[in-house]
């Protein structure tokens, strides 16, 4: 499950969303056809109870200013940022109350630009229809606009965590937390605004951590983020922060090697954690996955 301001799903922007696709299929992710926003983005996801792995293209590049919050264009960001390189471009937050958790956001020092409605319609298993309906409260940073968040507020659960969607062959069932690449300076100019969120923050080797509802994030340098998990692509610059690294749990050990294994993807094991190599293959992300029956040893 999930609460307002847990991890719900940092967008991982791609510039061939059908290999990437295809490339999470092979590890065993249940993902979606591929949607289309208003605003110009394509998507694909894959769906847990409460967060989801979201990754994003652009399908219509004439299309990125539509449907502005404020002075904020969701496509646009996207697009501007996918320009730069491959990667976690923008991260939504889990909201059950659009309105009054953006006002605890504004609260927190956040700035907040405006609110996007919209709706699809779906089919369920059972074969009758619906349509969501989702309000995003938009929340971007100026400063470091890769480390920008919404609100993501589902209106219509029971149309988006549909117990046949959320059945993955590798038997993950969602996130467990988030690393974000920052310099000591914009630890520290992060920190106020999250700790107001999340409450005191943790000291690491490197930097902090704050708990969310589904885990942490967490602030590393560029050496001590190295040290923990891998060299970073050579795109990723620590000029502005950004989220680098996903942590994810699945159910069963056997069905995740299995599909990790018939995937032929890089991959190495420290400490009971499962560290998916070549992040330039996933949009530049490290994935690392973990037990979660070991994660709820730890808690």
């Amino acid at each position: 499950m999930n609460a307002s301001f847990g991890i719900d799903h940092p967008l991982l922007a791609t510039r061939d969303i059908d290999a990437l696709r295809n490339r999470l299929i092979s590890l065993g992710f249940t993902m979606t056809a591929l949607g289309k926003h208003p605003w110009g983005t394509s998507t694909s996801l894959a769906m847990f109870q409460g967060c989801l792995i979201e990754i994003m293209g652009i399908y219509d590049e004439s299309l990125i200013d539509e449907l502005p919050a404020g002075d904020f264009n969701f496509g646009r960001h996207i697009h501007s940022h996918l320009a730069e390189r491959e990667g976690v471009a923008l991260t939504a937050l889990h909201s059950t109350d659009a309105l009054a958790d953006s006002k605890r956001a504004e609260a927190a020092g956040f700035q907040l630009a405006g609110h996007l409605e919209f709706g699809r319609d779906v089919t369920l298993p059972d074969g009758r229809k619906g349509r969501t309906k989702t309000t995003l409260a938009l929340l971007p940073d100026p400063a470091f606009s890769r480390l920008s968040f919404f609100l993501c507020h589902q209106h219509r659960p029971e149309l988006i965590y549909v117990p046949e969607w959320l059945q993955h062959a590798n038997s993950v069932q969602g996130i467990c937390g988030v690393t974000v690449l920052a310099t000591p300076a914009q630890q520290l100019a992060l920190l106020p605004r999250l700790t107001a969120l999340y409450g005191p923050a943790q000291d690491q080797s490197g930097g902090y951590a704050v708990q969310t509802a589904n885990g942490p994030i967490t602030l590393l340098t560029r050496a001590a983020l190295e040290a923990t998990l891998a060299p970073l692509p050579q795109a990723i610059s620590d000029q502005t922060p950004a989220i680098v690294a996903m942590d994810l749990h699945y159910a069963n050990p056997e069905a995740f090697h299995a599909c990790l294994t018939s995937s032929a993807l890089p991959f190495t094991q420290k400490g009971g954690e499962t560290l998916l190599g070549a992040p330039e293959m996933t949009a530049n992300t490290l994935l690392r996955f973990r037990d979660s029956k070991a994660l709820l040893t730890k808690r």
